[in-house]
């Protein structure tokens, strides 16, 4: 019966914590990042002036620096931005062309 009581509760923690996120293990037990991600589209923003933000996820890497994944759209152009989480370095930078076509699907 505890086990029952503390998996709700924990998992009512998560909900709160991680709204559709990824790790929901890690978030219960790691200190939440010191940079938000309010944060971490401004400095994405910084470096990609004018884009959007398509994608944004929080990646706790265990004994690495903890980071914001940040996909942005600008025009044709697709960038990937990985911002360490306690400090608001940006740690990767890369761009590549955004398929509008989607032509690699796999539907083959």
């Amino acid at each position: 019966m505890r086990i029952t009581k503390k998996f709700i509760v924990a998992g009512a923690g998560v909900v709160t914590l991680v709204a559709g996120g990824g790790a929901a293990v890690a978030a219960t037990s790691a200190p939440a990042p010191k940079v938000t991600a309010e944060q971490a589209i401004e400095i994405a923003h910084k470096q990609v002036a004018g884009a959007w933000v398509s994608e944004l996820d929080f990646d706790s890497q265990g004994t690495r620096a903890d980071v914001w994944e940040i996909e942005l759209t600008k025009g044709s152009q697709l960038h990937e931005l990985k911002i360490d989480a306690a400090t608001g370095k940006v740690t990767k930078n890369e761009t590549e062309r955004a398929d509008k076509d989607d032509d690699d699907s796999d539907d083959d």
